[in-house]
């Protein structure tokens, strides 16, 4: 094939948006003859798109050197803005501010007045977003679209309403700013923009709308996503974003193999032919599906995975640590990655996890603090996942304070929420802790009703401790029995009753001997009893031991 017949073999499938075919075709096209500045953008994209990420960078830089020499200082600008956008992508700040600063003095020294102006504002909001500076990044935002409308530059436009409603959530206007997300993707899934931008615009929105646990609008925008990719079969970067999100999805409504499946696509998907973001979340995805299963070796090598490519392992390892019988490590962990993060949306998701701890280790103060605190930023952000979510913890600390009536009103409210949100899983788990509650009330027909709904849930999901779990509690007895004690404080009363020290019982369960005095001072309280013999008796009557 002569060098023109593969360029315009190249063109074409580039229109089509057969990435990989334009790679090759424009590829061989220019180990005939070197390529003009428009042609190496279009091999560069294509590179991109398929996943060669060094290629795509070196190619952008030689379109850049291209336009230079032929004298079109505002294209070299253009090519400039990409790289360094990239290159933020890729964590190489120093590298990506020199890009910057050579397209900025490029337009100044031509005098330029043009949509690339515009352009190098996006990475002035996106700064400012990340410091913290939402009103001095929706000004940019802002003046990027403005410069947008007069050059008729629709991605630039797309790019600052997306900027702008991004910002806008992060100043507490969320409606507003949900608004102009969607405004933006309405030019995204018309087709008016190209590639690139869809794609960053697409993946952009989709985590706005988890962040602000708005899961409908995330679902809806995740399967255009999905359908968006699948008329690119070769795409590769926003791809795997696709499958985490629908990783998500998909176990939250309780298709947990089909979940694992996705998620180990996307896990490959992302290392091939180099590691691509987001395969950090796609490997905490991964651990959450084993730790819910009950693979809790597998959760743990998830979990490091996560950590290795960047992502923090809470509140999945805090849970992994509770189920493994290590509540001092659990508690520490989960604690610090609350203390430490300072973002309202993302407290939200550790909060539930700092509620649960909490109230194994027997700490009520600090789970009634957690779930306060759950339910201020539930009201804020008016999400049903979180309202939800604040309900149960709520309901679940209620209960522990022996206000049985007031927790059972919260849990019925939460289990309306999950069912709506359609979450098996949760739902279920509130079952068990209406059970809970109204065996409290001396309801015990209902009880068992709830503990057998809930099993049956559990097994139809995998979810292999919960129904370990609920077959305890279903042969537990009456609270009478148990005197209303955890599972933990059932275990300690045992090894009480056995003769053991405190120091013996924090050897044999894994806790601190701190941890053991609370549980006994728990339940000293919930069997009314003031010494360690009593309860000793307590638990022989009852036939504990």
């Amino acid at each position: 094939m002569t060098t023109a017949a593969a360029l315009e073999q190249g063109r074409d499938a580039f229109a089509r948006r057969a990435w990989r075919e334009a790679y090759e075709q424009l590829s061989a096209a220019d180990r005939g003859a070197p390529l003009a500045g428009e042609d190496l953008e279009r091999l560069a994209m294509a590179s991109g798109l398929i996943g060669r990420d060094g290629e795509m960078l070196e190619l952008t830089a030689r379109a850049h050197q291209e336009w230079l020499r032929a004298g079109s200082p505002v294209a070299a600008a253009r090519c400039a803005f990409w790289l360094a956008l990239r290159l933020v992508h890729r964590r190489e700040t120093a590298k990506a501010g020199g890009w910057l600063g050579r397209a900025r003095r490029l337009l100044e020294d031509a005098g330029a007045d043009c949509a690339e102006c515009g352009y190098l504002l996006l990475p002035v909001g996106i700064q400012s977003l990340e410091q913290g500076d939402s009103a001095g990044a929706y000004d940019a935002f802002e003046r990027a679209g403005a410069i947008a409308r007069r050059f008729g530059d629709t991605d630039l436009s797309t790019f600052a309403r997306f900027g702008q409603g991004r910002a806008l959530i992060a100043l507490g206007r969320t409606e507003e700013g949900i608004a102009l997300l969607d405004e933006a993707m309405v030019a995204v899934t018309a087709d008016e923009v190209g590639p690139v931008t869809a794609g960053i615009v697409y993946c952009g929105v989709i985590d706005a709308c988890y962040a602000i646990f708005d899961l409908r609008r995330a679902q809806e925008w995740t399967t255009a996503l999905a359908q968006w990719c699948a008329a690119q079969p070769d795409l590769v970067p926003f791809r795997g974003a696709c499958l985490v999100h629908r990783v998500e999805i998909l176990q939250l409504h309780g298709a947990w193999p089909d979940a694992m499946d996705e998620v180990r696509r996307a896990c490959e998907r992302l290392a091939e032919p180099t590691p691509h973001p987001p395969i950090d979340r796609a490997h905490y995805e991964r651990g959450e599906l084993h730790r819910l299963r009950g693979e809790l070796a597998e959760a743990e090598q998830a979990y490091r995975e996560a950590s290795r490519w960047g992502c923090e392992p809470q509140p999945g390892l805090a849970l992994l640590r509770l189920a493994q019988g290590q509540l001092d490590a659990a508690v520490a962990g989960i604690c610090r990655a609350v203390e430490e993060t300072r973002d309202q949306p993302a407290r939200a998701r550790l909060l539930p996890a700092l509620v649960e701890v909490a109230l194994a280790a027997g700490d009520a103060a600090r789970a009634r603090a957690a779930a306060d605190e759950l339910a201020r930023i539930a009201e804020s952000l008016r999400a049903p996942f979180l309202r939800a979510a604040s309900a149960q913890a709520w309901g679940a600390v209620e209960l522990m304070d022996g206000d049985a009536r007031t927790a059972l009103g919260a849990l019925r409210r939460a289990r309306t929420g999950w069912e709506e949100l359609a979450a098996p899983y949760e739902t279920a788990r509130v079952r068990v802790l209406v059970a809970l509650a109204c065996r409290r009330l001396g309801d015990h027909d209902t009880a068992a009703l709830e503990l057998d709904a809930a099993a049956w849930a559990f097994r139809q999901l995998g979810a292999a401790p919960d129904v370990a779990r609920v077959e305890t509690l279903a042969g537990q007895g009456t609270p009478k029995t148990a005197g209303g004690l955890t599972g933990r404080e059932l275990e300690v009363l045992r090894l009480v009753a056995a003769g053991k020290t405190n120091r013996a019982i924090a050897d044999e369960l894994f806790l601190s001997e701190k941890t053991v005095a609370r549980h006994l001072s728990n339940i000293f309280t919930k069997l009314d009893v003031s010494s360690r013999a009593a309860a000793t008796a307590y638990a022989y009557e009852h036939d504990l031991v």
